[in-house]
């Protein structure tokens, strides 16, 4: 199972139409707090993807040669 941003975002979106479509209250309610955590989730997976990112840029400037120096 992939854990990416998309992938918990759609879920918050699922769980928010779901929400939508609940008679009952208490399922209306369910729903709204599986939206809130599948954001956080989202959330969180989108700031450890730039951590990544930005680690690896990093690595690619601590390779990279220096240019003009003699």
């Amino acid at each position: 199972m992939s854990q990416t941003f998309a992938f918990y975002s759609e879920r918050a979106n699922e769980a928010a139409e779901a929400a939508r479509a609940a008679d009952l209250e208490q399922v209306r309610e369910r729903h709204l707090r599986a939206e809130k955590t599948w954001r956080e989730l989202a959330a969180q997976a989108g700031r450890v993807a730039k951590g990544r990112a930005d680690a690896e840029a990093a690595r690619e400037a601590a390779r990279a040669p220096v240019v003009g120096t003699a």
